[in-house]
């Protein structure tokens, strides 16, 4: 990522336009990189010994939780094509790059667990109403989850970290994390059943997973769709910002706000500054630019006016 010097250009009506292009990441991106590769590794291993366990032992629910595994390899994939997507260059027709795909990736995953815990809630009912089709977990099964939980857990650690600022890594985090539980949920039912014969307790475990993942989904496929349709991105308060432009020396107003992600980690913004003269705009600019970098929006497109030289766009506010 380069960081382009600041500029400032006439414009009719004594107009200039700044544009300033800074990029700020929580985690350094090779090592974001490094951990989705060696995520995507991991559990593709996993898969590999859970679906050879799973022939060998003529188990049909290690075979199915192979492939509900195989699903999360391709959620991991489809995080890291979305961060690559996040991080590319602008071209002659997409101006900003590909980084708003990021953002349609983001909603992708929050459909695909949405999905998934459609599945778990419809096969734990089900079993429920035929209580004669639960089986015993055998020795094989339980100890597989058991490699699940440290598996699926240690992807969710090693995401952890950079969930938290960017929707796609989050998707992947949450993937990650729902496996664990599921596999939590197997090992528990399954030395629940040995000692009791309770075998109910297989889709009551089940249900309460699915309920629990489609909280925390919820929250990502709400912010996912409000990103998808241009909406101030979570963690931004527009009138935060609408302040501290006000509090910079030399600035009188600021009118024409618009704040929107070019990607699930980058925030972009616009405004027309009121200045109390045209030479403040070499202090000014600068200085609203830096406290824009500071409330986390990297791209700052600023066009600064002054009472003799009044905005003329017709839908100016």
């Amino acid at each position: 990522m380069s960081s382009h010097h600041d500029s400032c250009h006439a414009h009719e009506h004594t107009h200039s336009h700044e544009h300033g292009h800074h990029h700020h990441h929580h985690a350094a991106p090779s090592e974001l990189n490094a951990i989705f590769i060696i995520s995507i590794a991991l559990n593709l291993a996993f898969v590999a010994v859970e679906a050879g366990v799973g022939f060998w032992s003529g188990s049909l629910g290690l075979l199915s939780d192979a492939g509900h595994n195989l699903s999360d390899v391709f959620s991991l994939l489809l995080a890291l094509f979305a961060f690559k997507l996040s991080a590319s260059r602008a071209t002659e027709r997409f101006t900003y790059g590909r980084r708003k795909g990021s953002v349609l990736i983001a909603l992708l995953n929050a459909i695909i667990l949405l999905a998934a815990v459609g599945a778990i809630l419809v096969e734990s009912i089900q079993k429920i109403m035929d209580a004669s089709s639960i089986e015993v977990d055998g020795g094989a099964i339980t100890w597989t989850a058991g490699a699940g939980i440290i598996v699926n857990g240690l992807t969710a650690w090693l995401l952890s970290r950079s969930q938290k600022h960017d929707t796609n890594t989050r998707g992947a985090f949450l993937h990650m994390l729902a496996d664990t539980l599921v596999s939590v949920g197997v090992v528990v039912s399954g030395i629940v059943i040995s000692l009791t014969g309770w075998t109910v307790i297989d889709p009551i475990i089940g249900i309460v997973i699915a309920l629990v993942i489609l909280v925390s989904t919820w929250s990502l496929l709400s912010e996912s769709l409000r990103l998808s349709m241009d909406a101030v991105p979570e963690g931004i308060d527009p009138k935060e910002v609408e302040a501290a432009i006000r509090g910079v020396d030399g600035v009188e107003g600021v009118h024409h706000l618009h704040i929107w992600p070019i990607s699930t980690t980058q925030t972009a913004l616009t405004a027309h500054i009121e200045l109390q003269s045209l030479e403040s705009a070499r202090t000014a600019l600068p200085a609203v630019k830096a406290r824009m970098q500071e409330l986390g929006i990297s791209h700052c497109t600023l066009e600064p006016e002054t009472s003799d030289a009044p905005c003329t766009e017709h839908d100016c506010v």
